[in-house]
């Protein structure tokens, strides 16, 4: 008996082969322009970030130095809120509008996102808002993916898929994760996995990656030295710590959607008012203390050095950040939860981890280490409710693989909490607020 011809033969497999290779290509030319475009806004939020530390510190050296701290993170708010109004679908985040195009219930994104992401979010990011550069890059990122599909003829369903696969190679430069890049379009946006969508996000993702890495370097997001496993005792604890940022994440979505709605009752006052004051109450905080503002970046490389923090400056900063990052969301401009949560996680991994240390303390101040990694992917997984995205994230963010047992057990133990509080996930409840608010 003959062999049966090989599947690759088959004419249904060819005719999917070939669409592969169309949105293969379409994938690697949006992929380039995000690496560069994301790798830019990256380095240019890097600058601001560093001119900001700066000022606060030139502020307590002149009389009423504060006013112009507070005027100069206000003016970022209001610039931020006025470039928004040129284009409405760049406010917030921009994770939701790319999973409503997904379900379409939205119409895919304008090019005009793409520019106005990017000041808008270099001027709310860059003067302190703490805000995610990740929400920018994740839209402009599918901005770019639906526009190149458009542009080469695609129909409705595959241009929607580049923008969808596209949004994921905007999260990978945002922090220079290309797989956790990849898994949060599968995870997250999707939900669901096939080559049409796996082909495009990887090659896009990693075009995105080599690109923006030519801008912002080969190295992961943070400097982290080698960190022991936690002992085999330990790990019921990580499920208890699991529990409890279970029960933070679901108050830390509740205090997004709350404020965000709040926001919106009060149309009554201006828009431009509303995120000067917000910027003006950043201000202050900048000019007490500069690693309470901003994405978090700077604080969360502290805790992952080993930085020692005295408890109550510790619970200063989580209480702060607990609050500014959902009162910054809610002033409408562009930017992202993602980057401020890890700040969020760390800290409580941190605090957590210096209360075991009272009752254990031949565990070593490396165990706090390993804690704020811990924190990190637990309130990702606990707030975003994916949590195998949040592990791979802090992976590839840390370039430590020593503690992915306790982030599996903390991640599992908190999205089964934030489950049983029928806590929704964080971008389901924005999505459907962005939906009543276009209607």
């Amino acid at each position: 008996m003959a062999d049966a011809p090989p599947a690759d033969n088959e004419p249904g497999l060819g005719r999917a082969a070939r669409v592969l290779v169309v949105l293969g290509g379409l994938a690697i030319i949006s992929g380039v322009l995000i690496g560069f475009i994301g790798g830019a806004f990256r380095w240019l939020l890097l600058h601001a970030a560093a001119f900001r530390e700066q000022l606060s510190t030139w502020a307590h050296t002149v009389p009423f130095g504060w006013v112009a701290v507070i005027g100069f993170c206000a003016a970022g708010a209001i610039v931020a809120i006025l470039l928004v109004r040129l284009s409405p679908e760049s406010a917030g985040s921009g994770i939701q509008d790319v999973e409503a195009v997904y379900r379409q219930q939205l119409p895919s994104p304008p090019l005009s996102v793409v520019p106005v992401r990017f000041a808008g979010g270099l001027a709310a990011i860059g003067s302190g808002m703490v805000l995610g550069r990740e929400g920018p890059t994740v839209h402009m990122g599918a901005a770019l993916g639906a526009g190149v599909g458009k542009a080469a003829g695609l129909d409705a369903d595959d241009h929607r898929l580049l923008q969808t696969a596209m949004s994921g190679a905007g999260l990978a430069v945002a922090f220079n994760a290309p797989v956790g890049g990849a898994l949060f379009v599968i995870e997250e946006v999707t939900k669901s996995a096939s080559y049409r969508l796996i082909v495009p996000t990887v090659l896009g993702v990693g075009a995105a990656i080599a690109c923006a890495r030519l801008v912002i370097g080969d190295h992961p997001d943070f400097l982290v030295h080698h960190v022991p496993n936690p002992p085999m005792y330990t790990l019921p604890m990580f499920l208890v710590f699991g529990v409890l940022l279970g029960l933070l994440g679901a108050a830390y979505n509740a205090l997004v959607v709350g404020l965000v709605n709040l926001d919106a009752a009060l149309s009554r006052v201006p828009a431009v008012v509303r995120a000067g004051v917000v910027g003006a109450l950043i201000g202050l905080a900048l000019f007490v203390d500069p690693l309470t503002v901003g994405g978090g970046d700077a604080l969360t490389q502290l805790l992952l050095t080993g930085q020692a923090f005295a408890p109550p400056l510790l619970l200063m900063y989580l209480l702060i950040r607990f609050v500014a990052g959902p009162l910054s969301y809610a002033a409408g401009t562009p930017g992202g939860l993602f980057a401020p949560l890890l700040a969020v996680g760390a800290l409580l991994g941190t605090i957590f981890g210096q209360i075991v240390l009272v009752m254990a303390p031949s565990l070593g101040a490396d165990f706090l280490i390993a804690m704020a990694i811990v924190g990190m992917s637990t309130m990702f997984g606990a707030t975003v409710r994916a949590p195998l995205t949040g592990i791979v994230l802090i992976v590839e963010m840390t370039a430590v693989t020593t503690v992915t047992v306790p982030m599996l057990l903390a991640a599992g133990a908190a999205v089964v909490t934030a489950m049983l509080v029928k806590s929704a996930p964080v971008y389901d409840s924005l999505r459907e607020i962005t939906l009543r608010a276009r209607s």
